[in-house]
């Protein structure tokens, strides 16, 4: 029994020092292959300019602006007429691209995309896939 109480007292302060060490913050970029790049806390995903097929046949088209390996806006095609959609940071870092005038958001995730109406956040187009 005083033995565990030994050990406790030993190991514990190594637990709690552990707890409180600083986390290092992330890199600006990560090496290519290993990932998304982080940027200011935002990730870049390498996705695919184009059609893509959405729930209930619908269909968007995306064209992405890349400068310096970073995907800033995207040109959006939707139900007849044409956005232009410029990246916003978002709190989680996911890509998120707004369009103030219209309300429109699209937000990219490497296995789909979201097309949201900006004042009530309801998906117009969900579940859409590059063709």
């Amino acid at each position: 029994m005083i033995r565990l109480s030994l050990l406790a007292l030993v190991v514990s302060p190594l637990v709690l020092s552990a707890c409180t060490t600083t986390p290092q913050p992330p890199s600006d970029t990560q090496a290519s292959g290993a990932g998304p790049a982080h940027r200011n806390g935002q990730l870049d995903f390498e996705l695919a300019s184009g059609s893509y097929s959405c729930e209930y046949g619908l269909n968007v088209h995306v064209r992405r602006e890349v400068h310096a390996h970073v995907n800033t806006r995207i040109h959006v095609g939707w139900n007849g007429r044409s956005y232009q959609l410029e990246r916003d940071p978002s709190h989680s870092g996911l890509p998120r691209f707004e369009d103030v005038s219209s309300g429109l958001v699209w937000i990219d995730l490497p296995w789909k995309g979201v097309l949201l109406e900006g004042k009530t956040h309801k998906p117009l187009a969900n579940e859409c896939r590059a063709a």
